[in-house]
């Protein structure tokens, strides 16, 4: 049942990426680009998320169990280290040249943008590369 609960949630939310913009990346492009032709109607898109994404969190706090009886794990680090700040600017960065971020990024794959597919499989390795040099450090750090 959780299976096809994640299913339900997952389709609910690629059908939202498609129906608001955020899966066409010449859309994404248009609203990071203040000094052009600005299109502020992600930022719309982006309010209504947070709104409720702030809403679910509020709730999450008091619960020790998901609606699904899963245990709540909220994140519990809240220092700003230049790791976090590293990883922020490079994800900007990736948004603002290609027009997708990873789930967005999914569902155009899905839908055939051909663009997507390069930007998949770059994220892939850029996952792999990271698995691999934190698998090294963990290992020279036991030595």
């Amino acid at each position: 049942m959780t299976t096809i609960n994640a299913l339900l949630a997952g389709l609910l939310f690629g059908i939202g990426l498609i129906v608001s913009g955020m899966a066409n990346p010449t859309k994404v492009q248009g609203f990071l680009d203040l000094a052009g032709r600005w299109d502020p109607s992600l930022a719309f898109v982006m309010a209504g998320a947070i709104a409720v994404a702030s809403l679910a969190f509020l709730i999450a706090r008091r619960r020790k169990r998901s609606f699904l009886g899963l245990p709540v794990k909220l994140p519990t680090i809240t220092t700003v280290t230049p790791r976090l700040i590293l990883g922020s600017a490079a994800f900007g960065v990736g948004w603002g040249l290609a027009g997708f971020c990873p789930g967005p990024a999914l569902v155009a794959l899905g839908a055939g943008y051909p663009k997507a597919v390069g930007f998949v499989a770059a994220m892939i390795a850029g996952m792999v590369i990271f698995e691999l040099i934190e698998r090294a450090k963990s290992g020279m750090q036991r030595v």
